[in-house]
């Protein structure tokens, strides 16, 4: 199952996920980011930080719905976050909210949080681990066990909060009720439905932005909700489990724990630094409350809708909490609560030094000097992204320098082989840019070139119309004397730089060509005239001949007529 992706559509090859990406579980194929599913710890954090909103997320909104038409008895596991991110006058208002939309008991995770606190307590009271991570957070889980096997073992093993409060609400209710877990957190999702070792005790994930868009469409308000009581005794202290060395309080708060050192750690590079200085044994003997966020769960990624500051969450979520140790906790077992963790590193081919060579020279960084380290890909380095790039994570055309030099070497080219002339002329007349056929042209270098105004070497109305109009002049054609060049002149007005780009396209050719043409075209139709007049001449000769030689005829035959009649009549 594949819990977050993006979008292609949307997706506009910025990289600023894999910038984000700690464990890099983005791969980047045909201009497209694609999340690498095994390698993902689904922390959400490419999620919140993409600018073209091209993220996606496995809802389960409209399962839970089907759960409430078909009559499930549906309880919801609200996390103790929603205190410090929800909206509300008094906290028995969301609970009333989430009866509204059908569901037939709320109850809060911090009571699956103090059966988590209780099994803690025991793994430090046997004194048997040499340090303990805690393993309410799922995104921590999957990068040690994916990133970092080998402090695998420092894992406590227990279940989460929301598994352990899904087994206890299923034992009360029996298998057939339908368990859905409420919070800020994406992971979740992951570790319900896709984790084998725990499956079955959550049926379906929500978040508070899908809690939101739900309300919405049925129209219920929170704020006019009654204030109604959730289902679960007060979890007393273990409601503090979201905030920053929540999970330490609550350890703490009745158990004598001074033989390891508390420490708390948020935030996904300093928990990977930290688990860092434990390979290398630098800690012993601590307690380490782990969590992927900073801030810890009040700062969820599915939580953002609210633009809540962690310091707000956090006194919101203290002043409803009472910082007492639960006397009377549910009637789970060890073994009910237990978690067995296991290695499950991943393995990514590496490349040998000629493939990374040939992978760098192929961005053009033929030496240590080339590779700048820029980051702007997303990898730290010239040579991770290489790495990358062998392991098809990442593209060539992701190396932003070079993407950018390639560019300005093509444009370049085409200014320098055009055999136009181009200038870039400013508001004030002045050469900004030329290219080398109008370098040539003018008899002067590009830098003494922007240091002058194009009137000095040519007439300039047309430039100060556009300039002036801001219309374009296509195809004028405008004669260099002095040069015995005409060109056509095409201005056209660059409205960010206020400025106007002037192209003379030298047709000098084409017009001597063209004045040949009509000159022979001209000199052709002479002669031919000359042909019909001399033709003229001799058919008028002809016709003159013709006619004294029909008129001599005429009388001949007549005379010839005259004696016939003559000599019959005698």
């Amino acid at each position: 199952m594949r819990v977050i992706d993006f979008k292609d559509a949307k997706c506009r090859h910025c990289y600023k996920c894999v910038r984000h990406c700690k464990v890099k579980a983005i791969s980047v194929q045909s201009e497209q980011a694609h999340i690498l599913k095994n390698h993902c710890i689904n922390c959400g954090r490419c999620l919140e930080i993409c600018p073209q909103n091209a993220k996606t997320f496995a809802s389960d909104m409209e399962r839970v719905k089907r759960y409430l038409k078909q009559g499930y008895k549906t309880i919801i596991s609200i996390a103790p976050s929603y205190l410090g991110v929800l909206d509300f006058d008094s906290p028995g208002q969301v609970v009333d909210a989430l009866h509204k939309l059908g569901f037939s008991e709320v109850r809060e995770t911090a009571e699956g949080a103090a059966m988590v606190t209780d099994e803690y307590k025991k793994i430090l009271r046997e004194k048997k681990m040499t340090n303990i991570i805690t393993t309410c957070c799922p995104s921590i889980n999957d990068l040690v066990e994916k990133y970092y096997p080998d402090c695998v073992p420092l894992l406590a093993p227990v279940v989460s909060p929301m598994i352990a409060h899904g087994r206890y609400i299923k034992k009360l209710y029996g298998d057939d009720v339908k368990v859905v877990f409420l919070g800020p957190c994406i992971a979740k999702k992951q570790e319900a439905i896709g984790d084998e070792r725990v499956i079955g005790a959550i049926d379906a994930i929500l978040t508070f932005e899908e809690l939101a868009i739900w309300l919405e469409e049925a129209g219920i308000q929170i704020a006019t909700c009654q204030n109604m009581p959730v289902g679960n005794p007060d979890p007393k202290v273990n409601r503090i489990y979201p905030v920053s060395g929540g999970i330490i309080q609550s350890v703490v708060a009745e158990e004598d724990a001074d033989t390891y050192h508390k420490v708390y750690v948020d935030g996904l590079a300093n928990c990977m630094e930290m688990l860092e200085s434990l390979q290398r044994g630098e800690l012993d003997h601590c307690f380490i409350e782990a969590n992927v966020c900073e801030g810890g769960c009040t700062k969820g990624p599915a939580s953002a809708r609210w633009n809540t500051s962690y310091v707000k969450a956090k006194v919101k979520i203290a002043n409803a909490v009472s910082y007492n140790a639960v006397k009377d906790l549910p009637d789970m077992s060890t073994r009910e609560l237990a978690k067995e963790f296991q290695d499950r590193h991943l393995t990514d081919a590496v490349p040998e030094e000629e493939e990374i060579e040939e992978i760098l020279k192929s961005t053009g960084k033929y030496s240590a000097e080339d590779q700048l380290n820029c980051g702007a890909c997303g990898y730290p380095t010239c040579r991770d992204k290489a790495v990358a790039v062998y392991q098809n994570k990442a593209e060539l055309s992701m190396c932003m320098p070079y993407a950018l030099t390639q560019a300005e070497s093509m444009s370049n080219v085409v200014l320098d082989v055009t055999p136009n002339m181009i200038f870039i002329v400013d508001s004030n007349m002045r050469i900004i840019e030329c290219n080398n056929k109008a370098q040539r042209f003018l008899g002067i270098s590009r830098e003494e070139a922007v240091q002058r105004f194009i009137f000095e070497f040519m007439e300039a109305g047309d430039i100060e119309e556009t300039l002036r109009t801001k219309e374009t002049i296509i195809h004028k054609k405008v004669e260099f004397k002095h040069e015995n060049i005409i060109a056509e002149e095409t201005t056209v007005y660059i409205e960010n730089m206020d400025s106007v780009l002037v192209i003379f396209q030298d047709v000098t050719k084409e017009e001597k060509i063209k004045e040949k043409r009509y000159n022979l075209n001209a000199e052709m139709m002479e002669m031919a005239q000359k042909v019909i007049e001399k033709q003229m001449m001799v058919a008028q000769e002809i016709a003159g001949l013709l006619g004294e030689t029909t008129a001599e005829t005429k009388v001949t035959l007549t005379k010839l007529r005259d004696t016939i009649l003559n000599e019959g009549a005698e």
